[in-house]
């Protein structure tokens, strides 16, 4: 069995990846693809479903080329994906009704704050540990229900599906023969009761979303179905099993190891999202962050967390370089943020589709503090990196609320975690050690330890903790003083940017 892989599709915001792992964790093969984003509309945010499939494809064959392996050596398949996205399909076709609209999209505003001003905060928070916002699936469903006139008829025909985008991946890979999700997806769409571990009926009949469109919920680690061998190449003869399915960031989780009570880890990728293990029990935040599905491992409990979401992290820096065309590609940020030698105070406030917890404004929108005459692109290049850190320090501030302590200690992972400059800011601007493993393809590595505990490939956790490698330690840097002057400047800077689109009509 140790000369088998575990291979996994990473079906991310920006591009989709495939990484082939082996025994002893380490990435033999990858490779990584970007898709096209639409921006139909203010605040509207697309995919195309059918290139994210292709993408997704040929990522998966090109790996399995780099590594100069077959299908019949790898062992299981796991996926992690963007999670709030949704696609809506015919089942008989496989053809999308409507583009995916994207988790950053915001089109559903208007809808979630009349189910608010109707008094469904509550309950649906009880029910779904989630507060009311375009962010999650549920309201996407909706809309594509409402306003497609093909998605209409393909339910008034029987013909309807609907998914995330693991459910989409699945039902592609499977040729249709397998329609669903794990819990953690599933506990993203704002329809599923995180208690009773099903749809819930009272919020279908809601959103007026039938049930019989959503995929079966199962765990995130047990077998789904088998991948058909065509789908690897044309003489390929492997049945490789899907074992492992997780959203990304609770994939992270695992994958950082985060397995016990009171860990944290926070992902720096297109977003930023800071989970905490609570354990099999759920716990409602106080504090505006999210109680979310972490994992459920074949018939164990289930294990839960709380999350705290940034929409725009990364996707700042992406800015800088497609859009504003001040970097040459992204890992020039830290050079140029080490040019920044004086006392200008610079803020960046990147709320392009609105600010996640613990904000929860849809109406905000993104500005830029401070400019003086001798402000340079490095300012508001250091300005963007930084803002990346203050976010995160947000949710780690809410979650010390919630756990009633201090966080010490914070594993980070994703692209942007490779900034040197952000993570020593992260650590001095929220008084943690932040840590960075050895390996930062920790979203990938989740599916893939979830994959491979369901077929027996790992025994345990405790033989895939042994593989864990720290990369470097970052301790805090700045007094108290200079922490309290830093973050005055961004919280005044954050509040002159809310309900600004509101405000403007």
């Amino acid at each position: 069995m140790k000369d088998k892989y575990v291979v996994t599709l990473d079906s991310g915001t920006t591009s989709c990846r495939t990484l082939i792992v082996d025994h002893s964790g380490n990435i033999k093969a990858t490779s990584q693809a970007e898709f096209t984003q639409y921006f139909p509309k203010s605040g509207w945010v697309e995919h195309d479903p059918l290139e994210i499939w292709n993408v997704q494809l040929s990522t998966m064959q090109s790996a399995k080329h780099k590594a100069k392996i077959k299908s019949h050596d790898l062992i299981a398949l796991g996926i992690t994906n963007q999670r709030e996205t949704i696609v809506l399909w015919d089942k008989e076709t496989g053809l999308p009704v409507y583009n995916a609209i994207v988790w950053q999209d915001r089109r559903t505003t208007e809808y979630c704050e009349s189910l608010i001003s109707e008094g469904w905060s509550e309950k649906i928070s009880d029910k779904t540990g989630l507060i009311i916002n375009p962010y999650f699936s549920g309201t996407k469903i909706r809309w594509i229900l409402k306003n497609v006139e093909e998605a209409k008829a393909k339910l008034k025909s029987g013909k309807l599906l609907a998914g995330t985008i693991d459910t989409w991946l699945m039902w592609k890979l499977t040729d249709g023969e397998v329609h669903a999700t794990d819990v953690s997806n599933a506990s993203r769409t704002m329809l599923f009761n995180i208690h009773t571990l099903d749809w819930d009926q009272e919020i279908l009949d809601l959103f007026e979303i039938p049930k019989e469109i959503l995929p079966k919920v199962k765990a995130s680690s047990e077998h789904y179905g088998y991948v058909k061998p065509h789908h690897w190449s044309n003489k390929a003869k492997g049945e490789v099993p899907i074992t492992g399915v997780a959203g990304d960031q609770q994939s992270a989780l695992f994958g950082q190891l985060c397995t016990e009570v009171g860990m944290v880890k926070n992902t720096y990728g297109t977003g930023c999202f800071t989970l905490v293990n609570t354990g099999t029990t759920p716990i409602k935040s106080k504090n505006k962050l999210l109680t979310t599905i972490a994992w459920k491992l074949g018939n164990q409990e289930t294990v839960y967390a709380l999350e705290g979401s940034v929409f725009i992290a990364g996707a700042a820096i992406q800015w800088l370089r497609d859009s504003l065309r001040i970097l040459y590609n992204s890992a020039e940020s830290d050079f140029f943020a080490s040019l920044v030698n004086d006392d200008q105070r610079v803020y960046v406030v990147p709320s392009f589709t609105g600010l996640g917890a613990p904000y929860w404004d849809s109406y905000s929108r993104g500005a830029i503090f401070g400019l003086e005459r001798g402000t340079k692109r490095e300012h508001i290049i250091k300005a963007t990196l930084d803002s990346i850190a203050y976010q995160t320090n947000d949710l780690i501030k809410a979650m010390e609320k919630d756990l009633e302590k201090p966080i010490i200690l914070l594993k980070v992972d994703g692209g942007a975690s490779n900034s040197n400059y952000l993570m020593q800011f992260q650590s001095s601007i929220s008084n943690l050690k932040v840590e960075r493993p050895a390996n930062i393809e920790t979203t990938a590595l989740g599916a893939s330890y979830l994959a491979g505990l369901a077929v027996g490939y790992w025994k345990n956790i405790e033989e895939i903790k042994k593989m864990s490698k720290a990369d470097k330690i970052f301790k805090p840097q700045l007094s108290q003083q200079d922490i309290d002057f830093l973050l005055k400047g961004w919280d005044t800077a954050v509040k002159k940017t809310l309900n600004w689109t509101k405000d403007i009509e």
